[in-house]
């Protein structure tokens, strides 16, 4: 198993495309949550929410540390939405095909709460390309792109690094890949991508074409 290739997945903007609908959902009950918790007003929720996230990584683990905030209710309350997901999701029907294509396993992991993950890869129709799932709770609230998220996934899984290609929409999630040893790919319409990815897509219907299947 250990010589095996293996595919770690991001879930949002990487295999199916959230910007639409559900991070404007997610955005709008992390703002509510915040402004509730700390007292703050709607501008200065949304300053302190995007400080934690370049700081942290998430919003969670600034709320965590510094608010004293219960993450599994932080969780369930921001993606409250689960009953409106199948009009939310926006995907590509061909990537069950393109994930069939790709030798080796094929892990999901991804920041969000187990419970939306599992709901998501259902409505894409891709549960059963999946081999595993990688939720924020089986980090034990630790997010990437911190180095314990991935050693804590490497050593349950028994992954050695240099099999391992990360598929991301987020470039520091792939600086810390490319520091473990692992192949980067980056799934964003940008037009250079930072020295540390290895390839630069504008979607995962395009990874067969990218030679890094052997």
């Amino acid at each position: 198993m250990r010589h095996q290739r293996v595919w770690l997945f991001d879930l949002d903007n990487t295999l199916h495309d959230a910007s639409p609908h559900i991070f404007p959902a997610i955005s709008r009950a992390m703002g509510e949550y915040v402004a509730q918790k700390v007292g703050l007003d709607a501008a200065a929720a949304r300053e302190l929410r995007d400080h934690y996230w370049r700081r942290y990584g998430a919003t969670l683990t600034g709320l965590v540390r510094h608010h004293g905030v219960d993450p599994r209710h932080f969780l369930a309350t921001t993606h409250d939405f689960l009953p409106e997901l199948p009009r939310m999701v926006v995907h590509e029907p061909a990537l069950r095909h393109v994930l069939k294509r790709l030798p080796g396993r094929k892990i999901v992991f991804s920041n969000a709460p187990r419970r939306y993950v599992e709901a998501v890869l259902d409505l894409i129709g891709i549960s059963k390309q999946v081999d595993g799932v990688w939720t924020i709770e089986r980090l034990r609230f630790t997010p990437k792109p911190h180095l314990a998220a991935f050693r804590r996934l490497l050593h349950r899984e028994r992954l050695d690094p240099r099999r391992c290609i990360l598929v991301e929409d987020t470039a520091a999630n792939l600086r810390t890949a490319r520091q473990l040893g692992m192949k980067t790919v980056l799934v964003s319409r940008a037009v250079r991508a930072p020295a540390y990815v290895d390839v630069l897509i504008k979607s995962v219907l395009e990874l067969p074409r990218q030679g890094l299947m052997t």
